[in-house]
């Protein structure tokens, strides 16, 4: 059965981002694999703390992904 792990800073995404994240991955699942997967497709998003995740060498915080969005630079 497929579980799919999403990790992601904590508190770039709100509650209802993070939903849209499970069922959209669910979705992509079963268009691959078939209907019959919806029911044993398994989303887990781990939200790691802010700092504890880097880039090039750079801590990023939920202020620089934000900014990243926004289509700025970090």
């Amino acid at each position: 059965m497929p579980l799919i792990t999403v990790h992601v800073i904590e508190n770039v995404f709100s509650q209802e981002e993070k939903v849209e994240m499970i069922t959209k991955l669910t979705d992509t699942m079963v268009a691959i694999e078939g209907e019959a997967m919806r029911g044993v497709t398994w989303v887990k998003i781990e939200e790691v703390p802010e700092g504890q995740w880097g880039i090039g060498g750079t801590a990023l915080t939920a202020r620089m992904v934000h900014a990243i969005q926004d289509g700025q630079a970090a």
